[in-house]
């Protein structure tokens, strides 16, 4: 049955011509009445041309019953066929919709792998930063200590009010 329903246009072609065989066979006695015609009229006789018109008006007549009553034999076939057709469209909708989600789930899966892949490099340049800010404030703990060292001396000369800084210190503050 699929064979019968996805056909080029010569295979259509010949399946109308069997199916409605009259059709054809009007066209042709039509077309043989007219040459008829036009040969009596250049011949000049005219009783000749009337009777092939008159064969023509027939022939035609003879097509469209043809056609008419084709048409009302094989309306079935022509309803199942816009079913199908409208059922391989269907089809082909779906399939192309199934396969742009498949794309999108890819692209989506791809863009996760590449974000855990930048958060991961992300993360490891952080920890690396971390590391040298320890070492950093490591090195600097033990120059604080120094400084530390060297401030609790001054501090230690200032709290006992002697000496220089402490001389300074009033001459700012404007005692002496």
């Amino acid at each position: 049955m699929r064979d019968f329903y996805s056909e080029n246009r010569m295979q259509k072609l010949t399946r109308r011509l069997r199916e409605e065989p009259l059709i054809p066979l009007g066209c042709l006695l039509t077309c043989w009445a007219l040459i008829g015609a036009s040969r009596a009229m250049r011949a000049g006789d005219h009783n000749t041309t009337n009777r092939m018109f008159r064969r023509r008006i027939y022939a035609q007549g003879f097509t469209i019953v043809a056609m008419a009553a084709g048409s009302m034999y094989w309306s079935e076939d022509r309803e199942k066929r816009k079913e199908f057709d409208a059922l391989q469209q269907q089809k082909t909708a779906v399939e192309k919709r199934d396969a742009w989600l498949r794309e999108l789930e890819a692209r989506d899966e791809e863009e996760k792998a590449l974000r855990a892949r930048v958060e991961k490099r992300r993360a490891m340049a952080r920890k690396e930063r971390e590391g040298r800010e320890k070492e950093v404030q490591g090195e600097e703990r033990k120059d604080g200590k120094e400084a530390a060292e060297t401030k609790s001396v001054v501090e230690a000369a200032e709290e006992k009010g002697s000496g220089v800084v402490a001389a300074v210190k009033d001459l700012v503050a404007g005692k002496r």
